[in-house]
């Protein structure tokens, strides 16, 4: 077969003579805007520094707190400072003890274990 005739036949019917059709694409972006960055939604914080302020109240009121530990181990005391990683608790009877808080369960005022529980007065 000679160069240049497709294998269809003539060379005016070549199908690689087609015009190829591409959008403009500036008319695209009017047709379909897309967002901005300035409608993005904003990724919500890291922090809220809800727990920096329980902490800072309890710490400037000395706030009798009980630390309840994973294995279950109760920890009276106050907080004394804390940090990303961990709490330091000192306690009137024994040492004083730094805490990491992926050891911490949960901790409450010590006044609201002496109150009647489930009561529905929250």
């Amino acid at each position: 077969m000679p160069k240049g005739i497709p294998a269809g036949g003539a060379p005016d019917e070549a199908p690689g003579n087609r015009k190829l059709i591409r959008p403009n694409l500036s008319e695209l972006a009017e047709r379909y805007p897309t967002r901005t960055f300035a409608q993005r939604k904003q990724t919500p914080a890291e922090q809220t520094n809800a727990e920096s302020y329980y902490y800072l109240k309890q710490m400037a009121a000395k706030t009798p707190m009980v630390v309840v530990l994973t294995d279950g181990e109760q920890i009276h005391g106050w907080i004394e400072w804390y940090d990303k990683h961990c709490l330091k608790v000192n306690r009137e009877r024994g040492p004083n003890l730094l805490i990491p808080k992926a050891s911490i369960k949960y901790l409450f005022k010590e006044s609201e274990a002496e109150g009647p529980r489930g009561s529905g007065n929250r």
